[in-house]
């Protein structure tokens, strides 16, 4: 029985991909051999050193110490491209918001409810709220993974010009995306052409602050920005900057602060990126599917710390490895299993970084003095068994 903790609401129809008899899931509930989570901040956490894995219900993973994972031998997984279609269609939404102001003629209008010539006041007024169009201006999409290349695509089926940014592109997006965006060669190319920046890259080390004063004193007079992937890909201080100094128009972020709010031209969204019905759905079932894989066979994709791995399994026993990426390690494992008389019918072996997995799989059951033997190998950081189910 695999007991899975559940730090936030998971959707149900994620949930119940997890057999009953195989499962038990509880919010809280002791050595637990995954967790599922989605915002809940895990970083200052006590990881029970049962759990095996880690699946976050969503592209993003700030919020797990994956380093510390990592030296621990526990899995992390995201779901990137579960929540696409949604943070995809805000952004198209954050677009007009920022060229029209919508708010500001909404707001006003309920002001004047109360008035019995709200026809003409309408009139009279309306010229306060105008703004562009986004049809034939350029568009600068900085990210071109899941959610990136469908911001691409349905703004080039609305008339806009579009320039991509993403120097590690996959070749699963490139072929998804639309072969009249124009791929430019640096982030500051795509700066002094884009009419609308939007960003859609994960943050780390090097993306913290990518959009700060230097930035924006080279960006399109008037451009405007749309931020729905993480807040600290842009500075908040060198942005109301650059608002008041009018180096651009508006600011569209999904992570309002209250530095941000206080400037006229910031429209704050309450991280609403993700929240539908729909994306919830998504990444629970993908998140719930990837626990289940890896729990029961030891598959891995779309981890954000280990190398995707599989392997199917033709054999009854098969033998799992998560180890440091240092010299002859599969050789010190598979003279171990030789040592027993332990015939190896499969194996796979991939690496990303400082950590590497292995699958091995036999037809014999492997003793437990064997694995104990493996665990005792320098730079093994974690053994597990499973048979065919």
């Amino acid at each position: 029985m695999f007991r899975i903790q559940t730090l936030n609401k998971i959707s149900p129809i994620g949930l119940d991909l997890f057999s009953r008899d195989k499962y038990e899931i509880a919010s809280d509930i002791p050595n637990p051999d995954a967790i599922l989570v989605r915002s809940a901040d895990m970083n200052g956490m006590e990881i029970p050193s049962s759990v095996l894995a880690i699946a976050r219900a969503g592209a993003g993973y700030n919020n797990i110490p994956v380093q510390k994972c990592s030296e621990k031998g526990v899995v992390v997984f995201n779901t990137p491209g579960a929540n696409a279609n949604a943070v995809k269609e805000l952004t198209l939404a954050a677009m007009l918001l920022s060229s029209r102001d919508i708010i500001g003629g909404v707001n006003w209008t309920a002001t004047v409810a109360d008035k019995a010539d709200v026809a003409d006041l309408v009139e009279k007024e309306k010229s306060k709220f105008t703004g562009p169009e986004l049809k034939g201006k350029t568009l600068g999409v900085i990210g071109l993974g899941a959610i990136g290349v469908m911001v691409a695509n349905d703004a080039m089926a609305l008339g806009m010009k579009v320039i991509g940014y993403d120097p590690f592109i996959s070749v699963d997006a490139a072929w998804h995306l639309s072969s009249d965006v124009t791929r430019a060669d640096s982030l500051e190319s795509l700066l002094v052409k884009s009419d609308y920046v939007t960003l859609h890259i994960p943050q780390s080390e090097a993306t913290k602050g990518l959009l700060d004063s230097e930035k924006f004193n080279i960006i399109k007079k008037g451009a405007r920005i749309i931020n729905l992937s993480r807040n600290a890909l842009v500075k908040d201080k060198d942005a109301v900057e650059a608002l008041e100094a009018g180096k651009i128009s508006s600011y569209v972020t999904d992570f309002p602060s209250a530095e941000l709010l206080a400037c006229k031209k910031v429209i704050g969204i309450p991280h609403l990126g993700a929240s539908t019905p729909e994306a919830e759905d998504n990444c629970a079932i993908m998140a719930v599917q990837q626990l289940i894989d890896y729990l029961e066979s030891g598959e891995i994709r779309n981890s954000v710390n280990f190398p995707k791995c599989r392997l199917e399994q033709r054999f009854p026993h098969r033998l799992l490895v998560v180890n440091r990426n240092i010299p002859n390690m599969v050789g010190q494992i598979t003279t171990n299993l030789a040592s027993a008389n332990v015939n190896i019918q499969d194996l796979i072996n991939h690496h990303r970084d400082e950590y590497g997995f292995s699958i091995v799989d036999t037809e014999q059951q492997i003793p437990d003095s064997v694995l104990e033997q493996i665990r005792k190998v320098e730079g093994i950081i974690r053994v597990r068994s499973i048979e065919k189910l």
